[in-house]
């Protein structure tokens, strides 16, 4: 007798994506589904056919699983179909649940801890007591993720309800903006779109990662934050650029989402460009929950960037109170505070660390300081930020920084040790709110759907847990003492300054800069102040001076003032870069005591929001229209208007809409057409860009009825 031949194998796709909760993704929905998407240390169904019929005397029959090219212990699953094989979390096994005469019903189980990815298949087959033997390998896809809802799996979210938001959720926001005017940006993530795997595969596989390491959450998250930028690598899916220039790319305020993204990076196999932190997170976001790491996107307002581990942000000015500019401590490069920075957190055990430093961990996919030799950031444990628990893998030190550093002030003085003697120190200006979205809720046109999760990564600001938790820190650290010891020296003069905080301007609109100054001595004062407005990238790199008014005024005993400068729409307009994040600054210095103060204050000049609005009810799998608009808020004409529109639920995915030119003040219209391939609630997203204004934004949920 010749051992058994091979006639088909099938992995029953859609029958294992019920109960893998993998049945969102796009592959397994398609006619005639062919690619298997399963959890590992979960059970999943098979059947193999073959030209004659078993004997189950004489048949063997072996099931080979290999991950990679050169396949080893870990990345190798080789076991024999038998009716009595016994499912075990750390072992592959594969029992046979059905004979029908040549037709082999059987169940795999796979180790709870198995690397992930795309595994190939080998069946075996020879006849007892003989070496002869028949190979035939299965040619479909079958991919093994993380399996978040297994208690066992190192990626277990104990709630598992929030898993429908943190791995299956499809569509999110994205807080930008200053703190006073932050909004929830959409964004689609697309985890289930058919690009997403291969193109995530494609990422890991350029960024050499070893197959054997793949099982691991933490490495394999260190890796992805590395790798979403391709900042110190060429395999990396995107280039951040913050220059405001964008010709030769996609501008990253025009991005919708991350399908596209990957669909450029897999399709061209080169770094797509631009991207900023935002759209960072939104990949990693994407590319975590393709895998089945439950994951959010993070946004700290006010977010510090310490160039050199002192855990505080450091400005520098001269003996006259001119800023500075640079850090003359670090050569390198200066400390910065971005108006927001969004990074990531990821759920998963950490078994590498002492116990209780499990749960969400911080990863940062934008490219800021080398970490391991490399452009990569976490994952770093929110307990350990929150406690000031430094030296714990990784990064927790340039986290809490983020979050929680001193901003401190320093003014020239030959006679200090240092060479700068303290102006002031704000203990509360830095992480002044984390944000991320509320499970279970999209809000379109609001923001309802607000989770303020800052008490996960600090105690309440000015507590005497949060100080103790910074000084944690900071005895860490030699350069953070020393900075610190010189802070709490510093001692107050009797005269207070007051920068009033500008909450809202709209495009087009003047604004005022407004110092409060009160003498509360007995003794006359003469002081000179230095007010500026300047246009500002949101990462806290400034980009033209606006206006810079410098004099001097009298502030008699006991008495109250206030010096102020009107920016006028004229002035600033021209000068607006992306975004339109304006820094106003004020630096005074007391004739008689030499007292100095500084403070400074961002704001974002507001624009429209896109109004999307449905001509009729959408009904499955027929063409309807939708209509794009808002008013155009310049005093000049609009060219080269184009809308982008992305949606899970319509046919085309991203479409771009192109709008005629629009007169100022003049309402900006586009008819877009929608074919919902798709029944329930859909959310759509779509940004707008011209010659003369850009990063105008809008979202919508509508319903999709059966016909």
């Amino acid at each position: 007798m010749e051992a058994l031949l091979v006639d088909v194998v099938h992995f029953y796709p859609r029958e294992n994506a019920q109960t893998h909760n993998t049945v969102k993704y796009e592959v397994v929905n398609e006619e005639d589904p062919t690619v298997a998407i399963v959890r590992r240390g979960q059970p999943f169904n098979g059947v193999v056919r073959f030209t004659r019929p078993y004997n189950e005397e004489s048949d063997l029959v072996q099931l080979v699983f290999t991950l990679g090219d050169k396949p080893a212990m870990e990345t190798m699953g080789s076991v024999f179909l038998k009716r009595d094989a016994v499912a075990d979390k750390h072992a592959w096994s594969a029992r046979l649940t059905d004979v029908q005469n040549d037709t082999l019903s059987f169940e795999v189980s796979t180790p709870v801890d198995v690397p992930v990815g795309c595994w190939a298949l080998r069946v075996v087959t020879r006849i007892k007591n003989s070496p002869a033997r028949e190979i035939y390998d299965y040619d479909q896809d079958l991919y093994i993720l993380f399996n978040p809802w297994n208690p066992d799996d190192q990626t277990y979210m104990e709630d598992c309800a929030l898993l429908q938001e943190y791995v299956l959720n499809d569509v999110g926001k994205v807080w930008v903006g200053p703190i006073k005017t932050t909004r929830g940006k959409p964004w689609v993530y697309g985890q289930f779109d058919i690009d997403v795997l291969p193109a995530v595969m494609f990422m890991l596989d350029r960024a050499n990662l070893p197959f054997n390491q793949r099982g691991d959450p933490v490495r394999l998250c260190r890796i992805i934050s590395k790798m979403v930028n391709s900042n110190d690598d060429d395999g990396g899916v995107l280039i951040g650029s913050w220059t405001g220039h964008y010709e030769d790319g996609t501008a990253p305020s025009d991005w919708t989402g991350s399908v596209e993204i990957l669909q450029q990076y897999l399709q061209t196999q080169q770094e797509v460009p631009y991207g900023q932190c935002w759209v960072f997170a939104g990949v990693v976001t994407t590319v975590c929950r393709a895998l089945g790491i439950p994951s959010r996107v993070v946004s700290n307002l006010v977010s510090a960037h310490d160039a050199n581990s002192s855990l505080t942000v450091d400005k520098y000015y001269t003996e006259t109170m001119d800023d500075l500019g640079y850090d003359p401590n670090n050569p390198s490069g200066a400390d910065s505070i971005w108006n927001y920075h969004v990074w990531n957190d990821v759920w998963m055990a950490r078994p590498d660390l002492p116990a209780g430093y499990g749960g969400w961990q911080a990863i940062d996919a934008t490219p800021q300081e080398l970490s391991g030799g490399q452009y990569q950031c976490g994952p770093a444990p929110l307990e350990a930020i929150k406690q000031g628990v430094l030296g714990l893998n990784y990064d927790v030190d340039f986290m809490l920084s983020s979050v929680n550093a001193d901003l401190m002030r320093w003014r020239k003085d030959p006679e200090a040790e240092m060479g700068y003697s303290m102006v002031d120190t704000n203990n509360y200006h830095i992480g002044r709110m984390i944000l991320t979205k509320k499970p279970f809720l999209f809000d379109p046109l609001g923001d309802e759907d607000r989770e303020d999760i800052t008490e996960q990564y600090k105690h309440r600001e000015g507590s005497a847990s949060e100080r103790l938790a910074l000084m944690n820190g900071v005895r860490r650290s030699e350069r953070a003492k020393r900075y610190y010891a010189i802070a709490t020296n510093l001692t107050s003069d009797v005269v207070s300054f007051k920068l009033r905080d500008i909450d809202t301007v709209a495009i087009g609109n003047d604004f005022r800069i407004i110092v409060d100054i009160d003498n509360n001595s007995d003794e006359p004062r003469n002081i000179k102040a230095v007010l500026t407005a300047t246009s500002v990238f949101y990462n806290g790199v400034r980009a033209d001076l606006v206006k810079k008014v410098e004099g001097k005024i009298f502030v008699g005993p006991k008495k109250h003032e206030e010096i102020s400068i009107d920016v006028t729409a004229d002035e600033y307009l021209p000068k607006l870069v992306e975004y339109c994040n304006m820094k106003i600054s004020a630096m005074v210095i007391v004739d008689e005591t030499k007292q100095s103060w500084a403070d400074d204050d961002d704001f974002q000049v507001l624009k429209p929001t896109i109004s999307i609005k449905f001509n009729d009810d959408l009904v499955i799998n027929t063409a309807s229209e939708a209509s794009l608009s808002f008013v155009n808020p310049l005093d000049r004409t609009l060219t080269g208007c184009e809308f982008r529109v992305t949606s899970p639920g319509l046919a085309g995915r991203t479409v771009r809409v192109p709008a005629p030119d629009t007169p100022a003040k003049g309402r900006v219209v586009a008819s877009l057409p929608v074919l919902p391939n798709k029944l329930g609630k859909i959310n759509i997203v779509a940004t707008f860009k011209s010659a003369e204004l850009r990063d105008i934004t809008g979202a919508a949920s509508v319903d999709v009825f059966e016909g």
